[in-house]
This record gives structure tokens, sequence and C-alpha cells, in this order.
């Protein structure tokens, strides 16, 4: 495991090194037979209400917003070089540990069913696939936005962790 510290992120010092991890990242994809999109998450960055990274410069964030009252982990990444050290485990803790302060009952997400590192990674760590029939207008919203984009090339799930009550 490592020490990089969790923190928020200053969108003028973090931004570049964000958009290089996140890229850096979806490369990993190729590995496991799927191609993606060309990505520049520079707009969902600076649209999101939450941002936390790993260290200075960063080598891991989570993008954080509300969905259907729900927090909901809108990106989650950690360059390759920093892979299998626990970054990813400490940022959606910290993600979670957030949605838990701000009062949220959940936290939701949406990602590949069959990637090791995606719907397994999250199962480990207390998320469950959500039915389509328990997603709100905005999961929905989030979900066609996906499909829109590209993205949809291998099965995907919507997930949710819930969080105890406070």
């Amino acid at each position: 495991m490592t020490d990089q510290p969790i923190r928020r992120w200053r969108p003028a010092d973090d931004l570049a090194r964000v958009v290089e991890v996140s890229q850096a990242g979806d490369g990993m994809f190729a590995d496991v037979g799927l191609s993606l999109p060309p990505d520049d998450p520079t707009t969902e960055l600076l649209h999101a209400e939450h941002v936390l990274v790993a260290g200075s410069p960063p080598v891991g964030f989570t993008a954080v917003n509300t969905v259907d009252g729900r927090a909901h982990v809108a990106a989650l990444g950690v360059h390759p070089d920093q892979g299998r050290r626990g970054i990813g485990s400490r940022l959606l803790a910290a993600a979670c540990a957030l949605a838990g302060d701000l009062g949220r009952p959940a936290v939701t997400l949406t990602t590949f069913a069959d990637v090791p590192w995606n719907a397994p990674w999250y199962a480990a760590r207390g998320f469950a696939v959500l039915a389509a029939e328990h997603w709100g207008a905005e999961l929905r919203a989030v979900w066609a936005a996906e499909v829109a984009a590209g993205i949809v090339v291998a099965p995907r799930v919507a997930m949710i962790r819930l969080l105890r009550s406070r």
C-alpha cells in the first residue's frame, strides 16, 4: 500500500495530470479487448461536484456527483504505473466517506460487468448490481449519455453501495 495522501484537487494545479492519469488508465481496456473511443475528461472533471486526488502530483483520482439524491462515482482512475498499491481502494473509500459526510444514503456508479478491475473489484468493496427498475431518472440519463458517448462497448452494469446511517 502507498502513502499517497487523498485530498481535494486544485484544478489549476492538478487538471493536466488528472487528465493524463485518466487517459493512461483508459489504455488498459485494450489489454482486455475493449476499444473505447478517445476521451478527454476535462469537461467532466471541471463540472464534477467533487474531485479527490491521491498524491501531489496526482497518481489517481475520483470524481463524485449527486445522482438521484445519491453520491455517484462518475470516474475513478489510477495511473497504471501506480496500480495494485491500494490507491484505488483508498480513493473509493474517500468517496464513500465524503458521501456519508454529505448525508447521502448510498453511492452509485456504472462500470463494465466483466472487466476484473471494474464490477468484480467494486463488488469486493461492498457494491452490488443495481437492477434497472431501481434506477432513477438521473441515473437513466447518465446511462444514456454513456451510450451516446460510445463507451458501452461491452456489458455494463449500474452498482450501488448503501451507506450506514449516521
